[in-house]
């Protein structure tokens, strides 16, 4: 049975992102890293979806891949019912009014040469055909949105603080009233005592503007507090996807046991035991055969080893991927 709901805003099916290995003087292609290796799953509008797992699980380049900032090599990403790998770059481009993306760093991503006032504005012009009054109307009520002030707005990235900056970064990616976006971890590059802010913010806008949004973290607190739904990323696959809560409080996957078992709990009473995986992540370029998995995995049996599972549902809305649920 598919995790894919047919009826979706977002439906992600068998997506492949395979950069190549080139060597030589030639350049000659010799290999591939598989970032990501047949990812499935949809997103419901107005829901919020998180990506979770190590760094280099390729969850931020599952992010790209949707909204071809990164070229996929393979699979189908459908949004609102349009296969979004069929269309031409101009037809991509129109399309991206509707689908935006927040990146992870805010000191980056801002062109240190342009004002807030441009970096507003610019969308506006690119995206709408709209008069000088309509489009400083638009970005001063999101600034009030972002609680900033029309003051602000002759100035320069470097003038603000981290926090600001990913204010400014969110009302980019919002001042053409998307219904869809990708917020790339967009809290780990500031200070803790800024990212509840920020994170409160993203998610009133969210509720506010009816979003959908994929929000993609390796902090497994905060995904719980701002998902309702959840896909846990392992060498470019996914290994458990599912409500959110259900999947925290009844983990099946071996890999969702460890990382949830190493998240740092403020009840006493709670007395859970860190699994710690043995080993290293496999090379990308040369993943293992069968379950990504099964070469840190304490359950491993022969099957894992030869043939890779599918995510099967294992209760209501509650899928993993692995051989021995069941059997444990």
């Amino acid at each position: 049975m598919s995790n894919v709901n047919q009826d979706a805003l977002l439906r992600v099916e068998r997506l492949q992102v395979y950069f190549p290995i080139k060597r030589g003087l030639m350049k000659k292609v010799v290999g591939h890293v598989h970032a990501v290796e047949d990812v499935s799953f949809s997103v419901r509008r107005r829901e919020v979806f998180a990506l979770v797992g190590e760094s280099g699980c390729g969850k931020s380049t599952t992010g790209s891949a949707i909204l071809r900032l990164i070229e996929p090599t393979g699979g189908q990403v459908y949004f609102d019912g349009q296969n979004l790998l069929a269309l031409s770059e101009e037809q991509m481009r129109l399309k991206r009014r509707d689908m935006q993306f927040i990146f992870q760093n805010p000191y980056s991503s801002l062109n240190p040469r342009m004002n807030v006032w441009k970096l507003l504005s610019e969308p506006l012009k690119v995206h709408f055909d709209l008069s000088a009054a309509e489009v400083r109307e638009r970005v001063e009520n999101m600034l009030s949105l972002i609680g900033m002030t029309p003051d602000q707005l002759e100035r320069y990235p470097h003038q603000f603080s981290g926090g600001q900056k990913q204010r400014i970064s969110i009302a980019r990616a919002l001042i053409t009233h998307p219904s869809f976006v990708v917020a790339d971890d967009p809290v780990s590059a500031l200070e803790v005592s800024i990212q509840a802010q920020i994170l409160n913010l993203m998610m009133e806008l969210q509720q506010e503007m009816e979003l959908s949004l994929i929000f993609i973290s390796h902090d497994l607190n905060v995904v719980r507090h701002i998902s309702s739904s959840v896909g846990v990323m392992y060498l470019g696959s996914i290994m458990e996807t599912g409500d959110t809560e259900e999947v925290y409080r009844h983990p099946a996957h071996p890999y969702t046991q460890a990382l949830l078992s190493a998240v740092p709990s403020h009840d006493p009473l709670n007395k859970s035991k860190h699994i710690v995986l043995e080993g290293d992540v496999p090379n990308p370029a040369a993943p293992p055969a069968g379950c990504p998995f099964h070469t840190r995995c304490g359950h491993c049996a022969g099957i894992c080893r030869e043939q890779k599972p599918e995510l099967r549902e294992i209760a209501p809305g509650h899928y993993a991927a692995c051989h021995q649920i069941g059997e444990r």
